[in-house]
């Protein structure tokens, strides 16, 4: 029996153990991590008949017998020593993602990619498809793991998928050559993850590999890197832009915009911009984006606007949590640069007291700075990131920052700032990863939520 090894034991990790036993294979499964959950999941694929190795890194050297294909998770990098060596030796090299579309390339994808805005606007293309009775879950960097979806497909009982809406990061990309969905979406581009790709152009050009696989591409016009590389490439694709049909690259006949508040597809009205209940332009943009997704697969637009206006947000990307003493306790835990967490404070209403840190990443801060200088009455800063973030303000002039460790002590010394500044909402708008103090930043943000749900009121 051929062996199969799968590197990394997150949601997807395990789908792509189950989903290659199910093929057939002999499967073995590692992960250098040994956390509690891990150790449940080792438990779980044992009794599964999968062998789990917790506590260091896959070693070819030390594997016995070797495998003919690894699979890797998205954390894992691709060009990491023992994935190098695998290839040399013939070894098949490959990612979660690339195996689940071996399964169900048959069925047609959204591919949805960029530096932000990738899982609202996922999410509201999910929306909008289910809202026009479509089988067509989101999945990948949100909701299901794609394996999860390939596994389910093989069960007869199960209701067949009309579509995949997958939300798929540069890491998911980069280690799936073949992945060629119906329609790619590229959202933004902005420096990130440059610590891993190392390169400006290698990250651009990861991401243009998907969208060249896909036959019919949608991309941001408003985004000032796409947009200077659409004037010599991308003419083909349909452009959207909140600033008219002016402003539309490409053929501006095919083009999504707005024009007197109305979301305007290939000339026709569909839904008024304002039905979308979330705030910031960006949003305005991930909705022309959305939009044009559900026109190229032939949604009615009457299932579009009833999706639109009941759309009800993304968790931990601007989610309001509750609202105490008259001020707006927010997550952004999704913002996890600088670029995502300068998008996210300029949405909010000012003042505002922010509560920014984590793990940092490399990137241009200098935005984000000015958006904390304009609407930010005070800045709590946590994890590994605060002594970084600490120095940085004072180097631009800004004094009124508290370095407090954890989001215990941040989000009740939120408040009390909030009321003493008469500032109105208090923002997790973190500008880093979650690595430093959290699994990852769905946790983060759910802790968030569930220290603000054990404040009280004033009396």
């Amino acid at each position: 029996m051929a062996h199969a090894h799968v590197i990394g034991l997150g949601k997807s990790g395990l789908a792509a153990a189950r989903l290659l036993q199910r093929e057939g294979w002999q499967v073995s499964a590692s992960d250098r991590n040994t956390s509690a959950p891990l150790q449940q999941q080792q438990q779980q694929l044992q009794s599964e008949g999968i062998p789990v190795y917790l506590g260091s890194d896959f070693n070819l050297e030390a594997s016995g017998e070797l495998p003919q294909c690894i699979v890797v998770s998205p954390g894992v990098p691709w060009d990491v020593p023992v994935l190098v060596q695998a290839r040399t030796l013939g070894i098949e090299v490959l990612g979660e993602v690339e195996l689940a579309w071996r399964h169900l390339k048959q069925i047609p994808w959204v591919g949805i990619t960029g530096t932000n805005g990738k899982t609202t606007t996922t999410a509201l293309v999910a929306a909008i498809f289910q809202t026009a009775q479509l089988n067509a879950p989101a999945c990948g960097n949100i909701g299901r793991a794609i394996g999860e979806l390939a596994l389910a497909a093989t069960d007869s009982s199960k209701k067949p998928l009309d579509w995949v809406i997958a939300e798929i990061s540069s890491y998911q990309i980069e280690s799936s050559l073949t992945l060629a969905p119906e329609i790619g979406v590229w959202t933004t581009f902005t420096p990130d993850h440059l610590n891993r790709h190392k390169t400006l152009s290698n990250y651009y050009n990861i991401k243009a590999s998907l969208l060249k696989r896909s036959r019919w591409q949608v991309f941001n016009g408003d985004d000032p890197y796409l947009r200077q590389m659409g004037l010599t490439q991308w003419q083909e694709a349909i452009w959207t832009s909140t600033a008219g049909k002016e402003n539309l690259l490409g053929d501006r006949d095919r083009g999504v915009y707005l024009e007197e508040g109305w979301v305007i597809a290939q000339g026709e009205p569909i839904v008024r911009a304002d039905a979308l209940k979330m705030v910031g332009a960006h949003n305005q943009q991930n909705l022309l984006m959305a939009v044009a997704v559900a026109r190229l697969a032939g949604i009615d637009k009457s299932a579009i606007a009833q999706a639109i206006a009941e759309f009800p947000g993304v968790p931990h990307r601007l989610e309001t949590i509750r609202t105490l003493d008259g001020i707006v306790l927010i997550n952004d835990s999704k913002a996890t640069n600088y670029d995502a967490a300068q998008v996210g404070l300029a949405a909010v209403s000012e003042p505002v007291i922010l509560i920014a840190g984590g793990e940092a990443k490399e990137g241009d801060d200098t935005a984000w700075l000015e958006t904390i200088k304009a609407k930010a009455a005070a800045v709590l800063l946590i994890g590994e990131a605060s002594e970084l973030f600490a120095k940085r303000l004072a180097e631009v002039g800004y004094t009124a920052f508290e370095q407090v460790e954890t989001l215990e002590n941040a989000v009740p010394q939120g408040l009390a700032l909030a009321k003493q500044y008469q500032a109105k909402g208090v923002l997790l708008s973190p500008a880093c990863a979650s690595f430093d103090q959290f699994q990852n930043f769905e946790q983060r943000g759910d802790r968030f939520r569930e220290l603000c749900l054990l404040l009280s009121a004033s009396r």
